[in-house]
């Protein structure tokens, strides 16, 4: 079986499809990837073929520009008019290409790369679809649907209002059945997958693995799209947490050099990348902009948050985390250092907060390896259109 897995975002996009692609590939078949050109050096490294297929447009140049406050608006614009417009309609012209010259069985891809959908739709290519909207609250028929009916009339496909392409034969979804909003529903086509606990590494940073274990480890982070788009809130962030007893590590971004935020006292760190999946289990807090990727990577460990939603899912992803007891909000735009490490202060000597925290990592703990959809995907690419749970053995 030949699988083509497609994403139409960055890292937040990519990282989700990995486990999944792994367990497919150990099962034997063969694996590829198809996303944005600057991406590709990234799913290489990971040990993936990659196809460069068009996507986000990123900035020219690496500049940090000013925090704006929170507008929903802007927001639905750029799904309505960025993933479900422009990047919708280049890559589903760059799918059709690529899938005719590499000929795959069956397509995967990212619940945003709706133009991959539409390609796989035009060629009668089952596809499956990854969830990587941890609350859910992004993709709406009221906002995608137009821009989609637009796009599949231009490839001979019917209106299709409802969205139904979005569920047709498979979702997989790596986010905890409690996390999700209970307004966005899973389909009756959904299935669970653990989601990925982070990179694996092959040597962990000799400083990583000497942090001192006699005080609280924070991490705080901005991930990898918004940490441009802050203003100076990581400043802020280090400023307050900073004078906590705790040991502090940042990340600033591949693209920010860790020297612009000048010395340091001796108990804080500032790199421009660590891999998460081992400093997670090391922290007692993470303090980020609410990403869903890492919101969900911290619930895996257990790790409570204190979070500064900037856009797109992430105040949907904050609302969730304080519904559940596992995090604080704050503004981004208002917070001062001291709210922020009043909110850390809070946090770390709150049990509630870490048991609730602990309560959901037992929960993703629990959910089905990843190896365990791979006969779906077998069965989809078979053209077996009736699903069972994972773990049935028909």
């Amino acid at each position: 079986m030949r699988v083509l897995f497609s994403f139409a975002g960055g890292n937040g996009h990519f990282q989700p499809l990995v486990p999944l692609a792994r367990a497919v590939t150990a099962a034997g078949h063969d694996v590829a990837f198809a996303g944005q050109p600057a991406m590709t050096e990234t799913v290489e490294a990971a040990g993936f073929t990659a196809f460069a297929t068009g996507g986000m447009t990123l900035r020219s140049a690496p500049v940090r520009t000013p925090l704006l406050a929170f507008d929903a608006a802007r927001e639905d614009r750029a799904v309505r008019d960025g993933f479900a417009g422009r990047v919708a309609r280049d890559r589903a012209a760059a799918l059709l290409d690529l899938c005719g010259r590499w000929r795959p069985d069956l397509l995967v891809c990212d619940e945003m790369d709706f133009g991959a959908m539409v390609a796989a739709e035009r060629l009668g290519l089952p596809h499956a679809s990854v969830l990587v909207i941890a609350a859910g609250a992004l993709v709406r028929p009221d906002l995608v649907a137009a821009p989609l009916d637009a796009l599949r009339a231009e490839h001979g496909l019917g209106p299709d209002p409802d969205l139904a392409m979005l569920r047709r034969h498979l979702v997989l979804s790596p986010v905890p059945l409690s996390f999700r909003d209970p307004a966005y529903p899973l389909p009756a086509t959904a299935r669970l997958i653990r989601p990925s606990v982070g990179e694996a590494v092959a040597e962990v940073p000799a400083w990583l693995a000497a942090l001192p274990t006699d005080r609280p480890v924070v991490y705080a982070t901005l991930g990898t799209v918004f940490h441009l788009e802050a203003g100076d809130l990581l400043e802020r962030m280090i400023a307050g947490l900073r004078d906590l007893p705790v040991t502090l590590v940042v990340t600033t971004g591949r693209e920010i050099d860790p020297a612009a935020f000048g010395p340091q006292p001796a108990h804080v760190r500032i790199e421009r990348y660590v891999p998460q999946s081992q400093l997670l289990p090391r922290c007692s807090l993470m303090v980020s902009q609410a990403g869903s990727g890492g919101v969900i990577g911290a619930l895996a460990h257990g790790v409570p948050m204190v979070l500064l939603p900037i856009g797109a899912d992430q105040p949907a992803n904050a609302e969730r985390c304080a519904a559940l007891g596992v995090a604080r909000v704050l503004d981004p735009v208002g917070c001062s250092p001291e709210t922020v490490r009043e909110a850390a202060q809070a946090v770390l000597a709150d049990p509630a907060c870490r048991s609730a925290a602990a309560r959901m990592a037992r929960e993703i703990a629990a959910m089905p390896d990843p190896a365990e959809a791979v006969p779906l995907l077998e069965r989809l690419a078979a053209g077996t259109t009736e699903l069972p749970q994972i773990g049935d053995s028909r």
